[in-house]
């Protein structure tokens, strides 16, 4: 099959389109015909090699952490997925691979593609819908009347989680740039921070929760937003010593991790505020919830552009630039 492979790390060249063996299909696994896939920030960092220490893969490895397509076969232990199914997945992060023309995956990550979405739309959704939703409800527990302000607000991330939290009756804070202040205020944002005009910091206080996606910089600034029993959530890092648990870290990795969210950790509780770092997981469970809302009308996907299959590095690159408004996605077949 034809695959969007990395042969090393820390170089974009070694990213090329080549050949690949069909996936091998496990006993609970399904096998899909990718139709398309999801561009994250995610992608690039793997590439460069910055999450090798805590996803250490083997290469050569194919990308894509989010993907919508047709099963074209099942093992027999699948139960609730059928041939010839739409579906959509966040692979779970040790089984990537979504820029390629198959993917096998455990059914388990697997939710059928809401019925009033594109291939192309639904693709944009997994990864981020999954992080609003184990951002919001699993750690954060938001809640009716509580303040929640979202960073980079018209990203993948921000587009979704904005009309999550407006769905759970928080009042939502956003920054973003001039360009895109009326489409986070479509979205339902009731207040608008211009981080080119104005200082989140300055403005806002006693909000509940904090979700981080941008640098350290404004991850401690966020700080002095929140009340006190506050929380802070970062899927930009630094990862924290209960991360290093749940992925059953060794030792020497879980002190890394401990040092590198020291300051963090301990600014946050000077503050009276919690902090943790959230890398989601796949859940199809939680996406067929999503899905749900998806079909509600509740959530609409956001999607900037669409490139071909040919243009992988392309569409990375794009990504990479922080631009880009809402998802972009490959349309593989």
């Amino acid at each position: 099959m034809k695959a969007f492979i990395i042969d090393r790390y820390k170089t974009r060249n070694a990213a090329r389109l080549g050949d690949m063996p069909d996936p091998l299909l496990r006993d609970d696994d399904v096998l899909v015909q990718v139709q398309a896939a999801g561009v994250n920030p995610l992608d690039s960092k793997i590439r460069d090699g910055e999450f090798k220490l805590i996803l250490p893969y083997h290469l050569p490895l194919i990308l894509g952490n989010d993907v919508a397509g047709v099963v074209v076969q099942v093992g027999p232990r699948v139960q609730r997925v059928e041939l010839g199914d739409e579906v959509y997945a966040r692979p779970h992060h040790n089984r990537i691979g979504a820029f390629a023309e198959l993917i096998a995956m455990n059914e388990r990550d697997v939710a059928l593609k809401p019925k009033n979405l594109t291939m192309e739309e639904a693709a944009s959704i997994p990864l981020v819908g999954l992080t609003a939703w184990q951002a919001l409800i699993e750690k954060a527990n938001l809640g009716k009347g509580q303040k929640v302000l979202i960073h980079a607000g018209s990203g993948g991330v921000g587009t979704f989680t904005i009309q999550l939290a407006k769905y759970l009756g928080a009042t939502v804070a956003t920054t973003t740039s001039t360009a895109n202040v009326e489409l986070v205020k479509r979205l339902g944002a009731d207040v608008v921070i211009d981080y080119k005009k104005d200082k989140f910091e300055n403005i806002l206080s006693g909000y509940d929760l904090v979700l981080n996606s941008l640098g350290t910089d404004t991850l401690e600034k966020s700080l002095g937003v929140l009340k006190a029993g506050g929380k802070l959530i970062s899927i930009s890092g630094p990862p924290d010593p209960d991360f290093a648990k749940i992925i059953g870290a060794n030792w020497l990795v879980g002190q890394v991790m401990r040092l590198l969210s020291s300051r963090i950790r301990r600014k946050a509780k000077s503050h009276r505020v919690g902090y943790s770092f959230l890398f989601m997981r796949a859940d199809g469970q939680q996406l067929g919830k999503i899905t749900f809302l998806i079909e509600s009308g509740v959530i609409r996907p956001v999607m900037d552009r669409v490139f071909p299959f040919t243009a992988i590095a392309d569409a990375l690159a794009y990504v990479e630039t922080g631009r880009s408004k809402g998802k972009v996605v490959i349309k593989i077949a």
